[in-house]
């Protein structure tokens, strides 16, 4: 390809919004306005969601989103997929765009085996699962995808090992941009400092954190601990977070400060989504429709105060 061709082709792709890698380097083209960098994540409507109970297809979620929330930008968890066919992907990235919507992020916790499994063939098979959720990603236009690391029973987190299985999927997701996101999610197999470990280790642009606002209070560790591990994540945090004011497990209920941690944020430099995730009993409307108020004005705020 000549050098007039290459200009060509990449102001094409800019024209239609895609995003160009470059220098090997993820390049996604952030909105800057608080409102269009929200998203609503499925998993808070999972009881709704669900393929084979809910009573909200997710082809019908992008719509309900926009009309109910007044937001363009949906976040669906893998397993609210009822098919990843073709046919309905195609379906799917119709919905989408009838509803001048995007997804920013794809949650994939259904990956067989684990990434530090110390049989190579189950980490072979998370590795392929991983793949197929970039392909995935890729046909539907997400930027990323978040790759769960599964817990192995009996067998304490290997950074070494789980950050040379990423280093592969990061590979392949770069060859289709599409970035790959580790969550504090599983505080057995992903504590927010083994997965600053893991990046660390892989050494790649492609592999980035998730941080989830609340996920790590689960740990007991309190506040401060949470507040120390967010500071971490949203260093290496690339193009996704998860905006939660508090976590409910069984009879525990923990809280947090949002505006602190959309300060921990902005120190970062962090300038990708927020997507609400509300998580505790209970209808997930409202709540949701209150975090994106207290998301609007916290964003806001820092916008002001530049």
């Amino acid at each position: 390809m000549t050098r007039r061709e290459l200009f060509q082709v990449a102001a094409a792709a800019l024209a239609a919004g895609e995003n160009i890698p470059a220098s090997n380097q993820p390049a996604i083209r952030f909105p800057t306005a608080p409102r269009a960098r929200l998203a609503v994540a499925s998993y808070p409507f999972r009881k709704f969601v669900n393929p084979r109970t809910g009573t909200l297809p997710l082809i019908d979620f992008p719509k309900m989103v926009s009309d109910r929330f007044g937001l363009s930008a949906i976040e669906p968890l893998d397993a609210h997929f009822p098919s990843t066919d073709a046919a309905y992907l195609e379906k799917f990235r119709a919905a989408l765009h009838r509803a001048k919507s995007r997804v920013v992020n794809i949650p994939v916790g259904r990956l067989g085996g684990s990434f530090y499994d110390p049989e190579p063939a189950n980490r072979k098979i998370a590795i392929d699962s991983a793949r197929q959720w970039v392909d995935i990603a890729s046909a539907i236009g997400s930027p990323s995808i978040r790759a769960h690391i599964r817990e192995v029973k009996g067998i304490a987190p290997n950074a070494a090992l789980a950050s040379e299985a990423l280093r592969q999927v990061a590979e392949y997701g770069a060859s289709k941009n599409v970035v790959i996101h580790l969550e504090n999610d599983d505080p057995r197999s992903e504590e927010p400092f083994f997965l600053v470990d893991v990046i660390a280790k892989a050494g790649t642009p492609w592999l980035r954190a998730l941080p989830d606002f609340c996920n790590s209070m689960l740990l007991d560790k309190g506040e401060d601990y949470n507040d120390k591990a967010l500071t971490a994540l949203f260093h290496d945090a690339y193009g996704i977070s998860h905006v939660k004011d508090s976590e409910q497990e069984g009879k525990k209920f923990y809280q947090i400060d949002l505006a602190k941690v959309f300060a921990i944020a902005k120190r970062a430099g962090y300038r990708g989504y927020f997507s609400m995730e509300y998580d505790a009993e209970g209808d997930p409307y409202a709540p949701t429709g209150h975090l994106i108020e207290q998301s609007l004005k916290h964003l806001s705020l820092a916008s002001v105060t530049k």
